[in-house]
């Protein structure tokens, strides 16, 4: 089994390799069914909503059961409690019976991002070991679709189930190229439910040898000019920060950044910055006119008192104070933006909701939050609904993983089995 496994990743990697990105899934695909004596492979990637999977095949016929693209097709299955939600939802391959055939499910995944499914059908019940083989083929083809995901734009017209304004457009280029990340010490996650007309908001996140850096900020206003202001403050941030400056001269430069060169009279941006020291968990937080962090620990959430700042752009020449927070092992940090709490959205019990919800990983934990205020205020937000989630645990080192996710927090519901058959 290990010296064919090994042929099939030799053969996906080159496979790959030769063909066009745009062609490069449907030749790793390929190499897998040979391999396999299967019946069908595919890969069903997730839809940027966090709601469903997406089919992508090509079909130069014409037909196809989905959105269209020239000679590519789409095919959208809404998450419906079934084993494919399950799969991706607890980060463990399923084996589902059918009439005659068995269906293997398995995360595409890498650092605990959630990128798709790899669907595998086979002509006989395979056993544990088969199985484990094909979550590891799935854990390479993570890899595959990164690497050829910045050369072409198939994959994310594939997400994207309605299309983008110019706003959204704008927006989507300022969050980090993965919302997702496990390390030894941690595991955060982020999201942003956009409101119908895009609110300014991002977040964003590094990690350094050493640390962790994190931002969540709101630019006022809505649309173009909102976004605009956003990259303004996104780019400053990201430009000092790679500099290697610390969080004050960070919070400085990007006040003088939005102050002089915002096309907005009077725009600003609130945000709140982080950098956590991962072998100490020593956290560093500077809050700029935004929405206190909050802290889950001992079944208790709490805000971050921190010194209070003027938002960025607001006075040329400001100066910024940042404060310490001591993170334990078991602390949950959650920094929101306020349209997780304007208008309807105000009747989510917030604290209540991170309390019932301590026990998903960070991944989870943001989607259901998201579906939470979707549910009180309605599927047109009036404001952008952004958070990130990160869990400390301590312990700066290795990371422990099965198949592209954390192999002892994976599982939002139950323990992870090896798999599950259905």
């Amino acid at each position: 089994m290990e010296d064919s496994e090994q042929a099939v990743l030799a053969g996906m990697l080159q496979s790959a390799e030769n063909a066009a990105p745009v062609q490069a899934v449907e030749a790793v695909t390929g190499v897998i069914a040979t391999a396999l004596n299967a019946r069908g492979v595919s890969l069903l990637i997730a839809d940027l909503s966090g709601r469903a999977l997406v089919r992508l095949t090509h079909q130069p016929n014409g037909g196809g059961n989905g959105r269209r693209h020239g000679e590519e097709d789409a095919e959208v299955f809404p998450f419906d409690g079934g084993p494919y939600e399950r799969t991706l939802r607890q980060q463990a391959p399923e084996v589902v019976a059918g009439d005659g055939t068995w269906t293997v499910l398995a995360p595409v995944t890498d650092r605990g991002e959630t990128i798709g499914l790899l669907e595998v059908g086979l002509p006989e019940e395979p056993d544990g070991d088969a199985v484990n083989s094909i979550a590891r083929t799935a854990h390479a083809l993570a890899f595959v679709v990164i690497a050829n995901r910045r050369h072409t734009d198939l994959f994310e017209w594939g997400q994207r189930t309605t299309p983008f304004s110019l706003s959204a457009e704008i927006q989507r280029r300022l969050l980090p190229a993965s919302f997702t990340c496990e390390a030894g010490a941690f595991a955060l996650s982020g999201w942003l439910e956009p409101a119908a007309s895009v609110g300014g908001d991002t977040f964003d996140y590094s990690l350094a040898r050493d640390l962790l850096h994190l931002s969540v900020t709101d630019a006022m206003g809505h649309g173009v000019a909102s976004a605009l202001t956003a990259t303004l403050g996104v780019g400053s941030l990201r430009n000092t920060r790679r500099r290697g400056v610390g969080l004050v001269t960070q919070a400085e430069e990007t006040n003088r950044a939005v102050a002089e060169h915002a096309n907005v009279r009077g725009a600003y941006v609130t945000a709140v910055l982080g950098r956590i020291d991962l072998a100490t968990g020593r956290c560093e937080l500077l809050n700029a006119g935004h929405v206190p962090p909050m802290l889950v620990r001992d079944g208790r959430v709490v805000p971050v008192e921190l010194p209070g700042n003027f938002p960025f752009g607001m006075f040329l020449g400001e100066s910024y104070r940042s404060g310490e927070l001591a993170l334990l092992p078991g602390d949950r940090l959650v920094v929101v933006t306020d349209g997780m709490r304007e208008r309807n959205a105000a009747d989510l019990d917030l604290p209540g909701a991170l309390l019932r919800l301590a026990h998903l990983h960070p991944r989870e934990a943001v989607r259901a939050l998201s579906d939470a205020v979707l549910e009180i205020a309605g599927p047109a937000l009036t404001d952008d609904a952004t958070l990130l989630v990160v869990d400390w645990y301590g312990g700066h080192g290795p990371r422990h993983s099965t198949a592209g996710a954390d192999s002892a927090r994976v599982s939002p519901d139950e323990e992870p089995s090896a798999h599950r058959r259905r």
